[in-house]
């Protein structure tokens, strides 16, 4: 890993995401509205289809869920409607007033509530509580001490039955290869490449990325891994899929669907992980 990442300050990860939150741009509807949401909803498990089935939404009926950076709270949403009593925190400002408008617009500002603040510091942030899931989908790999984040689950917020799902990057991924590639295949700079193009806006500060076996050393001795499986290869033609058009690249227009399916359970950007309290 990166140790330069750990020295970027917090602040400048806020403000990145304050600029401009995750999914903010997935629909063309005034940004609020409940037109806006539904398509925001509809894009993301269009392009990320693997994500309902990873968060398993109906599972956590009358459970109580914590939720790791919610961003504008597309799965927050999710899980409140499926039944959850969800806790949803996130180190972003803009993020976290358009998921409690979101929350409002659904009416259901009584299943879920918002904290503001840093991941690695969630025990000053939340009352002590312990949760049948936590759930961390793309975040954590965004802080300068992703650690700090998993012991701060394990001593303060969950039991011995509790579930975690994280999300993080996949370094032995086709984007990671096609970033350093386009980059001049520069490959002893991965990790800054990495930061750069890991995100809809470049100039990421921090993004860790992680194999099979670092993500369950990061998670050791804390918690042990009980599935992972890496999916999402985004095949669209970048200026396209932005003006709301789905035209894929050629090259992956030439692959039968099956075999673009086996790149992405091979190759793919997401390294999806459920693991229990050890």
């Amino acid at each position: 890993m990166s140790t330069a990442f750990e020295q970027v300050p917090i602040q400048k990860v806020r403000d990145y995401w304050n600029a401009r939150p995750c999914n903010i741009r997935h629909s063309n509807a005034t940004v609020g509205t409940k037109a806006y949401f539904d398509e925001v909803e509809q894009r993301k498990y269009f392009v990320e289809p693997h994500i309902p089935a990873f968060a398993n939404f109906g599972r956590w009926v009358d459970k109580d869920v914590l939720e790791i950076g919610c961003g504008i709270g597309t799965d927050t949403i999710n899980f409140a409607r499926a039944g959850a009593r969800v806790t949803a925190v996130d180190l972003s400002t803009e993020s976290l007033k358009l998921a409690r408008q979101r929350a409002d617009v659904f009416d259901l500002s009584d299943r879920i509530q918002f904290f503001e603040g840093n991941g690695e510091s969630l025990s000053d942030i939340l009352p002590t509580k312990k949760y049948d899931l936590v759930y961390s989908f793309g975040v954590i790999h965004h802080s300068p001490h992703p650690r700090k984040i998993i012991e701060q689950i394990r001593e303060n917020f969950v039991h011995e039955n509790s579930v975690l799902k994280l999300m993080v990057y996949n370094r032995l991924s086709w984007k990671v290869v096609a970033m350093i590639l386009q980059e001049g295949g520069l490959f002893w700079k991965a990790h800054e490449i990495i930061a750069r193009h890991s995100e809809a806006q470049t100039g990421c500060p921090i993004t860790y990325s992680y194999t099979r076996s670092s993500v369950q050393h990061l998670l050791a001795p804390y918690f042990s891994v009980s599935e992972v499986f890496v999916d999402h290869i985004f095949p669209y033609v970048v200026p396209k899929y932005v003006q709301y058009e789905y035209e894929k690249e050629w090259y992956f227009r030439m692959l039968p669907t099956s075999v673009f399916r086996a790149l992405e359970k091979r190759m793919g950007w997401h390294l999806c992980v459920t693991a229990a309290v050890t």
